[in-house]
């Protein structure tokens, strides 16, 4: 895996992946940024919320699940000095579709935290994550 990331001024910086694909990240105001772009810890919530929910996705859709929709809401804390690492995540799964069966739900989010979502697993070495889930019929 590759990336490449430039700076653009301030507290601004330009990525791009390996896959060829571009993100701007910038800090707040009071930080010496212009909010031109997420935060970088924002994005490491995103990556981490998008690495569950692909595993939690995949591992239903393998389990037949007639899943219509999916979304995640993050809150997480953070140290309050250096190194800010994040040190409570909670991640709150909305699975949408037709006669899901919570039993499958439950196992595939134990699934990715437990077993493949790296994202997940490398944060739980600073945070204490949780996970918890909501069904809704489509």
């Amino acid at each position: 895996m590759q990336a490449r990331l430039k700076w653009v001024d301030g507290v601004c910086f330009m990525g791009e992946t390996g896959s060829g694909h571009a993100v701007v990240m910038d800090g707040a105001p009071e930080g010496g940024g212009r909010n031109l772009g997420p935060r970088p810890m924002e994005l490491v919530l995103l990556g981490t919320a998008g690495c569950t929910s692909y595993d939690v996705i995949t591992i239903l859709k393998k389990s037949r699940q007639d899943v219509r929709d999916c979304w995640v809401e993050i809150q997480a804390d953070r140290a309050d000095v250096d190194p800010k690492v994040f040190t409570r995540i909670h991640f709150h799964f909305v699975v949408v579709g037709r006669d899901l069966k919570p039993d499958a739900v439950e196992r595939a989010i134990k699934l990715s935290a437990e077993k493949y979502c790296s994202a997940s697993i490398m944060l739980a070495k600073t945070a204490d994550i949780t996970h918890d889930f909501e069904l809704r019929e489509d």
